[in-house]
Parts: structure tokens; C-alpha cells; sequence
């Protein structure tokens, strides 16, 4: 599923909120009758977690809290050390190169789902998965995909229930500073880390809304979403030709879709992880290109044939 920090926050309409709502309960519907034992979540960071003064490609997190970034859950998620130890070194030899985090921070892109999916973001055990998709450069989608097969591989042996998520993408360019054209207060924190403070949480929060004002009401010079780019990714995804991503490059996608587009980087991982255990068939699939949300949001579920 796409994330957006605006579905938490005043501004979307009525209508665009009942109809992703309405797509998103199906979506935890499907989750309830699956009923997980354990729940693996690929997702980004968007430097609350992560930043460049190290700055890992993967990263799995053997222990997380939230940080409550625009209204979501703040507290320690329910991670199994152990297991995450073990995913780390089936990754690793599986011959993917990945971090391992015992105080991972995480944010609304790994939280939101859980709390969309379960209401308690803390109710299920998980192991989150970092994919860096914001901080460039960037590496190829093929590692993704490798990453994704790795972890899927290892999953599909524990004889476990096993929900795969994936949260990001999909086109989408909303202002997110870069090292080239940070100001000192962003390049501090994008960079070193430095706290932000309730204010600054306040007024980060009142400008994605003033952004999202704008660009829904074409008064932004944020890059356009692409429509007919998201739909080429779902159908892509929906029939199983992963394979043919590892040809989209990181500046061709930028340059389509946007900066944050890049997030799509959780759709390959989690579905390379599904396809590694099987041919897979999408269920659910729902995708409206949403300006208020500064997003085309999207949701598929699918399961093992």
C-alpha cells in the first residue's frame, strides 16, 4: 500500500478520504483472515530514522520504536530479535549485503500500514526492513529485488503465517530537502540527525499541508504525478514480470515519477519476497492518483497459488 502523512492530517476531502478508506478496510479484511504470526515490513525512512552521516542501503531491525511522526503510533514495536538475527544472516548468505539496526527509529511509512492493517501497531509481532529510497544516490532495483527473493527465501521456510507489506510509491515529487538544496536547519537534521522538536514537528507538519493545498489546486511547481507511469509499475507487478524493473533506472525514474517515486523500492522487495515462494496473484486492486494526497496511492493484495 501507498502511505501518505496527509491521510492523518486536515486537508483531503471527504470523498477521496471515504473512497481510500473504504479500499483500505478490504485491505485489513484481508489481513484478519490471514491472521499472521508474523508480519515483515518493507519500508523507507524519510530522515527521522536514517540519515547520511550513515546512510545503509537495507537495514533490518532487530529491535524499533515509532517516533509518532504526523499522528501515528509512538512506542516500541514487537520485533523478534532472534528471528531478525536469523533473516540477517540468510540475507548475507544469500549473498545481499544488509545492516542490522537493535535500536531502529521508524516513521508514519512503516507505522501507518500496521495501524491501518491491525489498529495497534504494537498488536502483531514484526520485523521491519529499511530501504533506503529518499537519500540518493541510489542503488539499482535489482538489489531490491534481490533483497526482496533473500528474505523471501528465509520466510518461506519457518513454517510460519507470514504477511509480506510493502509501503511507499507511488509517483509522487513532495518537498523533501536534499543535501544540494537543504538550509542549514534541514541539512543539520537530513545529515547529523539533530532532534526536531515539537515545534518543528508542528511546523513540518503545517507545511506538507500548505503543499498539498497548493498542489491539489495546480499552484505548485512540484512535479506533476504520472498516472499512466503507476498503472505501467501495477500491471508489472500484477503479472509477475519483476524481472523487466531491473532495466528502469534510478534517474529515469526520477524523471518520470518523481524524487519519491523511488519508494517503489518496497513494492519490488515485497513482492520479489512473495514470488520467491511461489507464483503469486494479485487480489485486491485499487489505485487512484490522489493530488491531495501529493501521491498516486495504490493497493494490492495478493497471495501463493
Amino acid at each position: 500500500m501507498s502511505h501518505s502523512p496527509l491521510l492523518n492530517l486536515p486537508g483531503p476531502s471527504v470523498e477521496l478520504l471515504d473512497d481510500i478508506n473504504n479500499h483500505l478496510a478490504q485491505a485489513r479484511a484481508f489481513a484478519a483472515d490471514f491472521d499472521p504470526e508474523l508480519v515483515v515490513v518493507f519500508s523507507p525512512d524519510h530522515y527521522n530514522g536514517f540519515f547520511y552521516r550513515l546512510m545503509p542501503p537495507f537495514c533490518i531491525g532487530g529491535a524499533a520504536t515509532a517516533v509518532g511522526d504526523y499522528g501515528t503510533y509512538s512506542g516500541p514495536l514487537d520485533v523478534p530479535a532472534a528471528l531478525a538475527d536469523q533473516m540477517v544472516t540468510a540475507v548475507w548468505d544469500a549473498g545481499v549485503d544488509v545492516s542490522l539496526s537493535a535500536a531502529m527509529e521508524v516513521d508514519h511509512g512503516t507505522v501507518q500500514p500496521l495501524e491501518v492493517l491491525f489498529g495497534d501497531a504494537g498488536s502483531r509481532p514484526v520485523i521491519p526492513v529499511f530501504i533506503n529510497s529518499v537519500a540518493t544516490p541510489l542503488g539499482p532495483l535489482k538489489r531490491v529485488r534481490a533483497l526482496g527473493a533473500a528474505i523471501g527465501d528465509f520466510l518461506g521456510g519457518l513454517g510460519k503465517r507470514v504477511l509480506i507489506v510493502g509501503s511507499g510509491g507511488l509517483s509522487h515529487d513532495p518537498p523533501v530537502p536534499t543535501l544540494a538544496t537543504a538550509p542549514p536547519a534541514a541539512l543539520a537534521r537530513i545529515v547529523g540527525g539533530a532532534p526536531m522538536t515539537p515545534e518543528g514537528r508542528a511546523a513540518r507538519q503545517e507545511a506538507v499541508i500548505a503543499a498539498a493545498r497548493d498542489f491539489a489546486h495546480g499552484r505548485s511547481s512540484l512535479q506533476p504525478l504520472n498516472p499512466e507511469w503507476d498503472r505501467a509499475l501495477l500491471d508489472l507487478i500484477d503479472s509477475n514480470r519483476l524481472a523487466e524493473l531491473d532495466g528502469w533506472s534510478n534517474e529515469w525514474i526520477a524523471h518520470e515519477a518523481g524524487n519519491s517515486a523511488h519508494e517503489i523500492r518496497t513494492w519490488v522487495a515485497a513482492f520479489a519476497a512473495l514470488a520467491a515462494t511461489g507464483d503469486y496473484q494479485t487480489e485486491q486492486r485499487y489505485y487512484r492518483a490522489a493530488p491531495e494526497l501529493i501521491a498516486g496511492f495504490a493497493i494490492r493484495t495478493a497471495v501463493v497459488v
